[in-house]
Protein backbone atom coordinates (compact mmCIF):
# COMPACT_ATOMS: atom_id res chain seq x y z
CA UNK A 1 0.00 0.00 0.00
CA UNK A 2 1.16 3.52 -0.78
CA UNK A 3 2.05 5.73 2.10
CA UNK A 4 -0.44 8.33 3.14
CA UNK A 5 -0.21 11.35 0.82
CA UNK A 6 1.30 9.18 -1.90
CA UNK A 7 4.80 8.57 -3.10
CA UNK A 8 7.34 11.34 -3.82
CA UNK A 9 7.40 12.66 -7.34
CA UNK A 10 9.95 10.92 -9.50
CA UNK A 11 12.67 13.35 -10.64
CA UNK A 12 13.01 12.64 -14.34
CA UNK A 13 13.92 16.15 -15.61
CA UNK A 14 17.62 16.54 -16.59
CA UNK A 15 19.52 19.05 -14.53
CA UNK A 16 22.20 20.25 -16.99
CA UNK A 17 24.27 23.31 -16.14
CA UNK A 18 24.85 26.14 -18.67
CA UNK A 19 27.49 24.79 -21.08
CA UNK A 20 28.82 28.05 -22.57
CA UNK A 21 27.95 30.26 -25.51
CA UNK A 22 25.89 28.97 -28.39
CA UNK A 23 27.34 27.96 -31.75
CA UNK A 24 26.10 31.16 -33.35
CA UNK A 25 27.93 33.30 -30.78
CA UNK A 26 31.15 31.32 -31.30
CA UNK A 27 30.81 31.65 -35.08
CA UNK A 28 30.32 35.41 -34.73
CA UNK A 29 33.38 35.72 -32.46
CA UNK A 30 35.58 33.70 -34.84
CA UNK A 31 34.38 35.80 -37.78
CA UNK A 32 35.17 39.01 -35.91
CA UNK A 33 38.66 37.80 -34.95
CA UNK A 34 39.37 36.71 -38.55
CA UNK A 35 38.13 40.04 -39.92
CA UNK A 36 40.39 41.93 -37.51
CA UNK A 37 43.32 39.69 -38.50
CA UNK A 38 42.75 40.32 -42.21
CA UNK A 39 42.55 44.05 -41.50
CA UNK A 40 45.90 43.93 -39.69
CA UNK A 41 47.49 41.91 -42.51
CA UNK A 42 46.23 44.47 -45.03
CA UNK A 43 47.63 47.35 -43.00
CA UNK A 44 50.95 45.51 -42.65
CA UNK A 45 51.10 44.99 -46.41
CA UNK A 46 50.36 48.67 -46.97
CA UNK A 47 53.13 49.67 -44.52
CA UNK A 48 55.58 47.26 -46.14
CA UNK A 49 54.80 48.68 -49.60
CA UNK A 50 55.34 52.23 -48.32
CA UNK A 51 58.69 51.29 -46.76
CA UNK A 52 59.77 49.57 -49.98
CA UNK A 53 58.75 52.63 -52.02
CA UNK A 54 60.68 54.90 -49.63
CA UNK A 55 63.76 52.67 -49.89
CA UNK A 56 63.62 52.67 -53.68
CA UNK A 57 63.28 56.46 -53.86
CA UNK A 58 66.08 57.01 -51.35
CA UNK A 59 68.35 54.81 -53.47
CA UNK A 60 67.32 56.69 -56.61
CA UNK A 61 68.19 60.00 -54.95
CA UNK A 62 71.51 58.65 -53.67
CA UNK A 63 72.73 57.45 -57.08
CA UNK A 64 74.26 60.82 -58.16
CA UNK A 65 76.09 61.14 -54.85
CA UNK A 66 77.42 57.60 -55.07
CA UNK A 67 78.43 58.11 -58.70
CA UNK A 68 80.33 61.28 -57.82
CA UNK A 69 82.03 59.53 -54.91
CA UNK A 70 83.01 56.63 -57.19
CA UNK A 71 84.34 59.05 -59.80
CA UNK A 72 86.44 60.87 -57.21
CA UNK A 73 87.80 57.55 -55.95
CA UNK A 74 88.55 56.36 -59.51
CA UNK A 75 90.34 59.64 -60.29
CA UNK A 76 92.40 59.39 -57.11
CA UNK A 77 93.37 55.79 -57.91
CA UNK A 78 94.19 56.71 -61.51
CA UNK A 79 96.47 59.55 -60.39
CA UNK A 80 98.18 57.28 -57.84
CA UNK A 81 98.71 54.61 -60.53
CA UNK A 82 100.14 57.28 -62.85
CA UNK A 83 102.60 58.38 -60.15
CA UNK A 84 103.60 54.75 -59.50
CA UNK A 85 104.09 54.21 -63.23
CA UNK A 86 106.26 57.33 -63.47
CA UNK A 87 108.37 56.13 -60.53
CA UNK A 88 108.77 52.59 -61.87
CA UNK A 89 109.46 53.52 -65.50
CA UNK A 90 111.66 56.59 -64.90
CA UNK A 91 114.76 54.83 -66.27
CA UNK A 92 113.12 53.65 -69.53
CA UNK A 93 113.81 55.97 -72.45
CA UNK A 94 110.82 57.02 -74.57
CA UNK A 95 108.24 55.84 -72.05
CA UNK A 96 105.37 58.20 -71.55
CA UNK A 97 103.53 57.59 -68.30
CA UNK A 98 99.79 57.43 -68.68
CA UNK A 99 99.82 57.03 -72.46
CA UNK A 100 97.34 54.43 -73.65
CA UNK A 101 98.74 51.27 -75.20
CA UNK A 102 95.72 51.28 -77.47
CA UNK A 103 95.68 53.68 -80.39
CA UNK A 104 92.33 55.25 -79.60
CA UNK A 105 91.49 58.56 -78.00
CA UNK A 106 88.10 57.57 -76.67
CA UNK A 107 87.99 57.48 -72.88
CA UNK A 108 86.11 54.62 -71.26
CA UNK A 109 85.55 54.41 -67.56
CA UNK A 110 86.48 51.14 -65.90
CA UNK A 111 83.60 51.36 -63.49
CA UNK A 112 80.10 50.32 -64.39
CA UNK A 113 76.88 50.55 -62.41
CA UNK A 114 74.00 48.12 -62.40
CA UNK A 115 70.70 49.41 -61.02
CA UNK A 116 68.32 46.77 -59.84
Amino acid sequence: MPPPGGFEAVKYKRNLPFRGPSGLVILGAVTAVCAYGFYRVGMGNFERRELQREKVWSRIHLVPLLLAEGDRDAYRRQQAALEREKEIMKDVKGWEAGKSVYNGRQYRSVDSIVLV
